[in-house]
């Protein structure tokens, strides 16, 4: 199940990156609450649209690979920042209650969603990624890359 759903959040981070470097006017246009953000600043939002884009690739690398989690630990890291600052916005009164609401599927959801598939589940979970680090480290000293 944690893979299902690394693999559709990655999908889902991943184009939503690659939209807003491809249509960055498109995206602010279109995604609920931007507009009421401030004026629409085109680099910004390419900005912003690189760092979904990695996130979402860490997270679908995670979903084939397990000794990717550093790489989704990043994405879960960028993504419950993203949802702080949301949050801190909201409670100095910068955003609206209404506006935290829309926020709660994606921006919320998708940090809580990404710090649980990205932290080990168990202590043997942690170990085991932890030893598939050391064996595939061994494997490339013994092969002399």
């Amino acid at each position: 199940m944690r893979i299902r759903i690394a693999t559709m959040l990655g999908l889902l981070a991943a184009a939503n990156g690659v939209l807003m470097l491809a249509a960055p006017a498109a995206w602010y246009a279109v995604t609920p609450g931007v507009p009421d953000s401030g004026p629409l600043n085109t680099h910004f939002i390419r900005d912003i649209g690189a760092a979904f884009l990695v996130a979402g690739g860490s997270l679908m690398w995670f979903a084939r690979d397990a000794r990717a989690r550093p790489a989704a630990l990043a994405c879960a890291a960028f993504f419950t920042l993203h949802a702080l600052v949301h949050l801190s916005d909201t409670m100095a009164g910068r955003e609206s209650i209404y506006q935290a609401l829309r926020d709660l599927p994606t921006v919320y959801l998708g940090a809580i969603l990404a710090l649980c598939i990205a932290l080990p589940t168990s202590a043997r979970e942690d170990g085991r990624d932890a030893q598939m680090v050391v064996t595939a480290a061994n494997r490339r000293l013994r092969k002399g890359v």
